[in-house]
Formats: structure tokens, C-alpha cells, sequence
């Protein structure tokens, strides 16, 4: 390998809006993030199922059923 081409890698301290700190190595000296694994929807079981409120189709049926049967009639 070449000496000298590579950059730093030091320990960095990864912090969260939620207030997590993680420890790890990167080329950036200081990282904020907006979510991580402990606030996340998906990892904290808090996300809304896509079948729990139908699919296109469903939700389409149910918002512009009624004006079709109407028109029909």
C-alpha cells in the first residue's frame, strides 16, 4: 500500500435527536442523526402497517365508491 494516502480514522461519537450515543469509527469528525435504531418506527414496533389501512385499491373503492353507485342509479 502507499503511505500517506489514506485518511484518519478515528473514534467518533454518533449522537441522535433522541439523545442515543453510539460509538464507532469514521472519517467525519462529528455525526448527528435525526433517527436511530432505538427511536425508529420499524425497530420500536410504533410503524402503521400498510394493510391496516388497505391497499390503493381498497382505499380508492372506499373514498370514490359511493359516486360510482350514485352515478349508476
Amino acid at each position: 500500500m502507499k503511505p500517506d494516502i489514506h485518511p484518519e480514522y478515528p473514534e467518533v461519537t454518533i449522537v441522535c435527536t433522541c439523545g442515543n450515543k453510539v460509538q464507532t469509527r469514521s472519517t467525519i469528525a462529528s455525526l448527528h442523526v435525526g433517527l436511530c435504531s432505538k427511536c425508529h418506527p420499524f425497530y420500536t414496533g410504533k410503524r402503521q402497517l400498510i394493510n391496516e389501512k388497505g391497499g390503493r385499491i381498497e382505499q380508492f373503492k372506499k373514498r370514490y365508491g359511493q359516486q360510482e353507485a350514485a352515478a349508476k342509479a
